[in-house]
């Protein structure tokens, strides 16, 4: 794997390492997610309708299947897991007796296109993007669009309540927050590019100005998303992930053999990126660790 510097600050960020691959001949790989005291990863495969775990001893196995062609994963402030379902275009949450609730479905009695991304602020608020990609074929299940829009939400912490925050985008996907929660950074796959929004203490967006763009003519686009523990933004791209500093300035790309839809920081000092690159999970040891879910 080559790493395309365009900053000589990309080493002191991801390193030298090399990539290693931990399984392969998978369908579509997304949405990994490490849980910091178990120690296990879960990520989903979407067109094989099933999501898997790597288990501390590095065996991969069935987590859930069917998986209602799931998505994003994130995990809350209580360490249960959220997962965004593309073929019910819903997000469920993994109670801690193994039982399922349903976080969303539907907005102003239409039912969501299909969760993709997902995020949990430390107040326990949950914000996912809802694109279009899950009525696609091999993605999800093909099927008439019942919202004029492809938006933002926000649920609060309880449940209680969801509110549609941003409807401009074209195909929303993901997002993370600033280290201080005071910001949510949002990319667009279609219009490949990251923008910014202030988030007030209510939870509700302003701004929106394009903060970066992902350039270049290799296969790839803006999907999943995760900043460090410094403050710099990892984000999917053409050739691989684009590394940007926390001014928006490209610091370099991390090259895959595959288009890669999302990845995850994890393992004990949160200096491995777990990628899930098209049919493959490769991982990546970094320099700057990335953040603990809770």
């Amino acid at each position: 794997m080559a790493k395309s510097a365009r900053d000589p600050g990309f080493a002191d960020v991801v390193g030298d390492g090399a990539l290693e691959t931990l399984a392969s001949g998978l369908g579509f790989t997304e949405g990994p997610v490490w849980h910091p005291y178990e120690k296990w990863l879960v990520f989903s495969d979407m067109p094989e309708n099933r999501m898997y775990i790597r288990r501390p001893n590095g065996i991969i196995e069935d987590f859930r299947r069917p998986s209602h062609k799931a998505n994003g994963n994130t995990l809350d402030r209580q360490g249960r897991l959220l997962t965004c379902e593309h073929a019910t275009s819903r997000v469920s949450r993994l109670e801690r007796d193994g039982s399922t609730s349903i976080i969303a479905t539907h907005y102003k009695d239409k039912e969501l296109n299909s969760p993709n991304d997902i995020v949990v602020a430390t107040g326990g608020a949950i914000y996912f993007t809802d694109p279009t990609f899950g009525r696609m074929e091999y993605y999800g299940v093909p099927r008439p669009q019942d919202l004029a829009f492809q938006g933002v939400y926000r649920v609060d912490p309880d449940g209680s309540n969801l509110t549609l925050l941003i409807d401009d985008f074209a195909q929303p996907n993901g997002l993370c927050f600033s280290l201080d929660e005071s910001r949510l950074f949002i990319n667009d796959t279609e219009r490949q590019h990251i923008r910014v929004f202030n988030i007030s203490p209510r939870g509700e967006l302003s701004g929106g100005a394009v903060w970066a763009e992902t350039k270049g003519e290799e296969p790839g686009a803006p999907d999943g998303m995760k900043i460090d523990s410094c403050g710099n933004i990892y984000c999917c791209g053409p050739g691989g992930i684009h590394v940007f500093d926390p001014s928006g300035h490209t610091l370099g790309i991390i090259r895959t053999p595959e288009p890669t839809a999302n990845f995850a920081f994890g393992d004990d000092d949160l200096k491995s990126l777990y990628i899930t690159a098209s049919s493959s999970l490769h991982r990546l040891r970094v320099r700057v660790p990335g953040l603990r879910l809770f």
